[in-house]
């Protein structure tokens, strides 16, 4: 049985590296200030949602700069907005994702308010993908 496999091109390996790096650091922001806003005592929805929006402008910066740098357009704004809306279709996941699994993954773990946790690791395994790719093939298309 005969598979289709096509090599993808160095160049598109090292920008998916890129967007990764670019990933962990918003992620380690974003981890950060959801954890320092419950640890206040603020609902899960707004501090995912305000640690979420921290890491989709670091990410926007740095991806437009760095990671597709050789596809960036004149207008900036308009770059924005689109990595806006699919960021936030990449929130409604996360939230959606988190908010599902918080409960359950707290119960297992014996700890329910650590719950957020485990669900938001893996949120973001699933909305790195999906932010990849839309924002590579719509966003910063050449």
């Amino acid at each position: 049985m005969a598979t289709l496999s096509t090599p993808l091109p160095k160049q598109e390996v090292t920008r998916f590296a890129r967007f990764l790096t670019v990933g962990a650091v918003g992620t380690l922001l974003d981890f950060s200030i959801l954890t320092a806003l419950k640890l206040m005592g603020f609902p899960t929805l707004f501090a995912n949602s305000l640690s979420f929006t921290a890491g989709l402008l670091n990410n926007f910066t740095w991806n437009r700069l760095w990671t597709f740098g050789d596809t960036v357009k004149a207008d900036w704004r308009r770059q924005l907005a689109q990595f806006t809306l699919v960021s936030l279709v990449g929130l409604a996941l996360s939230n959606l994702i988190v908010l599902s699994l918080e409960g359950v993954l707290g119960a297992l773990l014996g700890q329910p308010q650590w719950g957020y946790l485990p669900a938001k690791v893996i949120a973001t395994g699933v909305v790195v993908f999906w932010n990849y790719f839309a924002n590579r093939t719509w966003t910063f298309k050449k």
